[in-house]
């Protein structure tokens, strides 16, 4: 039976209040597995940011549950664990800019994500290298940001998202700054971190084009979330790097 990584359910967000009242989140519940790559679709304000950054447990709602693994960490707007300790350890962020240090090199960035989570060393250094190399910029380890092409700091970007080895990927608009073909070859990788390494990666987008990468896809409107699936997913056994 596939492993779920995040449930949600039922939760609730809203804004403002009176006539100001924007409802965000609509009673949405969503389950992603091991193993999946899901979509996020939907109209700007529809509320997918919100969701994403709900599940991110950035932006906690007013109600619901939120389940990581078969452990509560959110009911009703409370926390019942250390937020910030399980978002190091338990989630990877990829946003629609790289947001990449300046002054340090794409493996300082890498291996930075790593010293956050108590890593350092030759150890951390060898991860992040490592990382780049799976995404294919091995070559470019020593490069600052400056020195990238766009779809290159994204694939840095990634690398950092990955570093701590997180079950959970929530990436939100991560090809919007980059034309069609780079924006592809991202959103292809995060298929195959999905398959290859067992992550459950979540991806809000606006380009339809790449749809078919997606196992299932989850579309909203208003605050309330539909699901439409594509195919099964495929689930690895294999959990590396």
């Amino acid at each position: 039976m596939a492993e779920t990584v995040i449930r949600a359910d039922a939760l609730r967000k809203v804004y403002g209040q009176g006539e100001t009242e924007l409802v965000a989140l609509r009673d949405v519940s969503i389950a992603v597995e091991r193993g999946e790559v899901a979509a996020l679709l939907g109209p700007s304000g529809s509320g997918k940011s919100t969701l994403l950054t709900a599940l991110g447990l950035l932006n906690l709602p007013e109600q619901g549950r939120i389940w990581l693994a078969d452990r509560a960490v959110v009911v009703n707007g409370a926390a019942l664990v250390d937020l910030a300790a399980v978002r190091r350890s338990t989630i990877g962020f990829v946003f629609q800019k790289a947001n990449l240090i300046p002054f340090l090199t794409a493996r300082e960035n890498v291996v930075l994500a790593l010293q956050l989570n108590d890593q350092r060393g030759s150890a951390a250094d060898a991860r992040a290298r490592e990382l780049l190399g799976y995404l294919g910029i091995a070559d470019r380890a020593d490069h600052l940001p400056e020195q990238l092409s766009g779809g290159q700091q994204q694939r840095v970007a990634i690398a950092r998202a990955l570093a701590n080895r997180p079950p959970l990927i929530l990436a939100d608009e991560p090809t919007a700054a980059l034309d069609s073909h780079r924006g592809r070859d991202v959103m292809e990788l995060f298929k195959r971190i999905a398959h290859e390494q067992g992550a459950a990666v979540i991806v809000v987008t606006h380009d339809h084009r790449t749809l078919d990468v997606f196992d299932t896809i989850h579309e909203m409107e208003d605050g309330v979330l539909s699901r439409r699936p594509t195919r099964a997913p495929s689930h690895a056994s294999e959990v590396s790097p």
